[in-house]
């Protein structure tokens, strides 16, 4: 009996705990691994540049983004920064690839379960790392902007700021976040169908409501307190202090940020554990 087919027996297929998540992801770790490298070269087979395309994507959309907001919009940041258009494409590029790397997992999500059927219904399979796996994959196409971006501070600036080091400490809790709500929304997606056709419009919904293309201190005050709220503001903003503005991170607000994303992590796994007992059912 193979190690993942011992783990994955059906007394064990239920458990909810931070223990038996470790362990899950400590003896898959090479599925895991191949699964998220299958994902990542698959997603450009066929095409002529082949993994390039994960180079020019984020170049593309960042020229696109510029033009439009800084050329066409006359869009400036706001008080303290320079008028420049080159400044002004870097720190959108920064709320860009962060909200990237949530729109990839999220929207995937609700299709994770249907689209791997076979999983749940011919083989004993580990379903708990599937979102795993989407994680990893987008946090591969989430590392190639980081290139990218850094490139081309290093181009424009010359320089990097040396605050730049907390940058993984800052996406951290972001992407525990993320996780948690990837297992909620596999889950859900199984049992509510019309959740992967509505989650793509409120991911597009959340991106206008995102400090992506202007700074939550551009709002009114009065709508400042409600853009706090989404989850997003927060990893975004801190993002361009540590990378562009050069500036530590709120320490207090990412250990609460941390915590908030262990609950959620916990309660996203406790629930898909406990609901994927009806998948081989519904599907």
């Amino acid at each position: 009996m193979s190690q993942v087919e011992h783990f994955n027996s059906p007394n064990k297929l239920s458990s909810a705990s931070l223990l038996a998540l470790i362990r899950s992801l400590f003896i898959n770790h090479q599925l895991i691994d191949q699964m998220i490298r299958r994902e990542v070269v698959g997603r450009y087979r066929g095409s002529i540049f082949g993994l390039a395309w994960s180079f020019f994507n984020p170049i593309l959309m960042l020229i696109i983004y510029t033009f439009v907001f800084s050329v066409v919009f006359n869009a400036r940041w706001g008080a303290g920064t320079s008028d420049s258009k080159t400044e002004f494409a870097l720190i959108l590029f920064v709320g860009m690839i962060v909200f990237g790397l949530f729109s990839e997992v999220i929207n995937r999500s609700p299709m994770l379960i249907i689209s791997n059927a076979n999983y749940v219904k011919k083989v004993i399979f580990p379903l708990e790392i599937l979102p795993v796996v989407s994680l990893g994959a987008a946090l591969f196409h989430f590392l190639v902007s980081f290139l990218v971006l850094a490139c081309a501070l290093l181009m424009i600036n010359g320089f990097m700021q040396w605050t730049i080091i907390f940058f993984p400490l800052v996406i951290a809790p972001l992407i525990i976040l993320i996780l948690g709500l990837s297992w909620i929304l596999a889950s859900l997606g199984v049992y509510l169908r019309d959740i992967g056709q509505t989650i793509g419009i409120l991911t597009t919904v959340l991106m206008f409501l995102s400090p992506v293309f202007y700074s939550v201190t551009a709002l009114p005050e009065r709508f400042q307190v409600w853009m706090l709220l989404n989850p997003l503001t927060f990893i975004i903003e801190q993002s361009r202090e540590v990378i562009i503005f050069g500036q530590e991170p709120n320490w207090t607000g990412l250990f609460l940020y941390f915590i908030t994303s262990m609950l959620v992590a916990s309660l996203g796994y406790f629930w898909f554990q406990k609901t994927r007992k009806g998948f081989a059912d519904v599907l």
